[in-house]
Formats: structure tokens, sequence, C-alpha cells
């Protein structure tokens, strides 16, 4: 870390707000740089207070509304929306608050390593995970970072000196709560993969919603425009540079699909004249369309650092993709059994169901204020049957009631430990040979389970008990 760098931070006064993973990682890092760090949280537990009891840290839980006095500067988690009373009272008092991501970025010396960012509603772990493999193909130390689990300011502190061996490039997942705190990121290149309707209570609206993820394109940044997707193409407008991918035949400029390779126009030395072979349709797994965008999208990104196309094909076939993202589970009687319980959003389901032909399909959660109308709409020739369960079960049985009236509908009322077993042994029945049962449940999970993988766990669990 820089001198200079170090001592700015010194005797700061600085309230970390949320004492989560992103929220403890930034009181070390602040108190081992001098600052004057307070952690607040309104939880209040035996493990957290473990968790939180960090060297040269004042720790305050059980109250997460009230400032500590003479705070210089907030520091918040993501999870915590503007309106949140510490937050207002900082704002009110004229005082700035950023989050992990903004403090990572401030806090990174003049030899740190680029990042090659995305954000996106769906596909961004997946991207980053994807993208890490093809730059570890062309020889570069990297890392998954940010939203995908590794908080950024811990490895952005070793990078700049603190840990062994540098990284070269960092491949960052940055959610819309994480740029909402943002300011002055500005990644080597970025993408925002897609925007649909999710998070709305939290943002506010659909145009909140995306300006926070437009934020990702800061000044100087190559923006990675996905061409099919109306909002990506309307924020990228904003950036400097760009190009795009398309799971179309890409022009000058672009990535995209001929035949069955995945080809680059726009790295190459002639993009008019020239494509240059990435890797081929086969590579992609779970092979879907929405999937194969998410691997152009990283591809974009490589190349954009300077990666071979050759890496970029190896990459693919490395990449092993996460548990319940559209994870064949077994199966049963012919019957295809698979768990896409990451789908917490319309978006994201209707990517699943795209990707299937006849479907029973499992839905329910909290839809987070989002319309599943078209959604509806749009896969309802391909339904066999539907089961229903969660809390908000009642708006999909709505839908369905108005745009798939003939498809049978099966409700599960159950919230307790069982309930998923009642679930699939329903979803069984309704099941043709040569059908998929798809847990797609475009909400979030936390009505029920812990949370999405809990979910898929037990949906995988339930299915492994049925009968053959």
């Amino acid at each position: 870390m820089d001198a200079e760098l170090m001592t700015a931070w010194k005797g700061l006064r600085v309230c970390v707000a949320g004492a989560g993973l992103s929220g403890r990682a930034a009181a070390r890092v602040l108190a081992a740089r001098g600052a004057d760090v307070t952690l607040v949280d309104a939880r209040d537990d035996e493990a957290l207070r473990a968790e939180a009891a960090l060297p040269g840290v004042t720790t305050r839980l059980g109250d997460g509304d009230t400032l500590p006095p003479e705070t210089d500067l907030v520091v918040t988690s993501p999870g915590w929306r503007p309106t949140a009373p510490l937050l207002e009272t900082a704002a009110k008092a004229g005082l700035e608050v950023i989050g992990e991501v903004e403090l990572a970025w401030r806090l990174r010396g003049p030899d740190a390593p680029p990042w090659l960012a995305v954000t996106g509603t769906d596909g961004k772990t997946t991207v980053v995970r994807m993208l890490a493999q093809m730059l570890e193909a062309a020889g570069h130390r990297t890392i998954a970072v940010g939203n995908v689990g590794t908080p950024i300011v811990e490895v952005v502190a070793g990078a700049d000196g603190a840990g062994p061996e540098p990284y070269d490039v960092l491949a960052v997942e940055l959610s819309s709560f994480q740029l909402h705190w943002s300011s002055s990121i500005r990644p080597l290149a970025a993408t925002v993969l897609n925007v649909a309707p999710d998070h709305i209570d939290w943002h506010g609206s659909l145009e909140e919603y995306a300006a926070a993820k437009g934020k990702i394109f800061g000044p100087g940044t190559l923006a990675v425009v996905n061409a099919d997707d109306e909002w990506s193409v309307r924020l990228g407008e904003r950036a400097e540079r760009s190009v795009g991918f398309t799971l179309g035949m890409p022009s000058p400029g672009r990535l995209g699909v001929v035949e069955d390779l995945l080809v680059d126009r726009a790295f190459t030395a002639d993009p008019v004249r020239e494509a240059a072979e990435l890797a081929e349709l086969s590579d992609v797994r779970p092979f879907a369309p929405h999937n194969v965008a998410n691997a152009l999208a990283a591809g974009a990104l490589a190349r954009a650092y300077g990666v071979p196309p050759e890496a970029v094909g190896e990459g693919l076939r490395r990449f092993r993709p996460d548990p319940h993202r559209i994870e064949h589970i077994a199966t049963v009687g012919d019957v295809d059994y698979v768990n896409d319980s990451k789908a917490t959003n319309p978006h994201a389901a209707a990517a699943s169901l795209a990707a299937f032909r006849s479907i029973v399909w499992i839905a329910g959660g909290l839809l987070k204020g989002a319309d599943v109308d078209e959604l509806v709409l749009s896969c309802a020739e391909r339904l066999r049957g539907v089961v229903l369960m969660g809390a908000e079960r009642g708006r999909i049985a709505e839908a369905l009631a108005r745009h798939a009236p003939d498809v049978p509908v099966v409700d599960v009322a159950d919230t307790d430990t069982g309930a998923m077993d009642r679930v699939v042994t329903e979803a069984a029945r309704l099941a043709r040979p040569g059908d998929t049962v798809l847990l797609a449940p475009v909400g979030a999970s936390f009505d029920m389970f812990a949370g999405y993988p809990a979910r898929g766990e037990a949906f995988a669990a339930s299915v492994r008990r049925l009968p053959g």
C-alpha cells in the first residue's frame, strides 16, 4: 500500500453500517490503516458478537439506527436501504456515505490490478466465474470477487502489498446495491448483462434500479453491451467507448454466433474483414440461450484485457457451473428433474423455462414487487402443469388463470419442513415421460428457506426420495 494512501485514513472517524461479511471486511481494513472505526448493526446475538470482535474496532450491536458522534465518513453494507435511519441522519448532516466497493476502489495503490466488472439482473456470478477461468487459461493470476462472495476490499488490500503475490486483474461481480453506493469506480471494461424488474422494493422504480446498474460504466471504461437487451443498450449509450455481443450474427464491433461457433468481430486487427473463433457452442455448459450470452459477455471482457481467442475457449471448457443454476438432479421414469433455485425473478425464470420443451413448473416465493403476467404468457405453451408454493404463490396463480387457464395447477400451502416433499410428489404426478420438472421459483426463498441454496438442496433431496 502506498504510504500516502496509508496516512490518508489515519485518525478518520468511520462508521461501518452492517456487521455482515463485507462490513467486517471494511472495518478490518480501515482499522489496519489507522482509522477510528465503529462497527454498528441492529442485530445482536452470540454468533455475531464473536464474528464482530475485531482488533482495533469499536463494536456496537443491537442499535443500527444511531449515528456515532463526530463521524467523518459512513461505509454501508450493500443491503442497507438509503431510508435506514442511520443513513438518513448521515445524509442530513452532509456526511458522505459510500459502500465497501467504493472503499476498495479508493484504497487502490498506483500498481493495483485493473477491474473487469459485471452487473445485470441475471447471470452475474456465472459470467465472473467464466471470466476468471478465461483469464487463468491465459496465464493471468486473478480471482472472482465482490457480490460473488469474496469482499473486494480484502482482496484489494492484499493485492496492494498486504498479501503474498499480487493479482494481475480482478473479475468483479457488482450488484445494484453495491453500485448504488459507488461513485468513482472506473473498471477497465464492464458489462451490464441485462436489466429486468427486480429489487424494485429497494430501489423504488425500474428506472432507479437500471440507473444503479449503469454506474458500472465509469469514465474511460469500455462498455460491453448486450445488443439483445434494451436497457443494456440504453445504458451503454452513455459510455465513451463500447462493443457489443449478440446471440445473432455479429456485425463489426460485436461478438456473436455463427453457425455452431462463438466468434469475435470486435477485438481483431480488422473487425470489418476478420473474425476470431473463440469457442464452439458445445463448450457452453449448461447449454441454454442465456448461457451462450453469458459466455459471449465473459469472452468480451477477457478479450478487452488482451486474452487470446484460444484461452477464451479453454476457459469455457474448464468452467463448472455453480449449483442451483439449471442443475440436472436426476431422471426418474423418463422425467428430468432440474434445479434452478437461483431463478429468483421473472427474467431468470423466463430464461430457464425457455431451455425446455415440456415442463412441470415449480414456482413461488417472495416476488419483490415484480409482475409475472408477461412471464406466464411467454411460457404458457410449454407448461404441462404447475405446482405452487410459498408466500406469494397466489399472484402466480392469478396470472396462470388469466394466461394459461387450461394448465393444471396444484397449490401447496404447507410451509413446514416436509413441504418440498409434497411439492415434488405433486410435480411427479403431473409429469409424463419426456417432461422436465423444473424448479424455477421466480421469487426469493426467505419465506420458507434460509436462502436459494437451501431451497435447491431441499428440492434435490425430495427428488432423490422419489420411488425409482
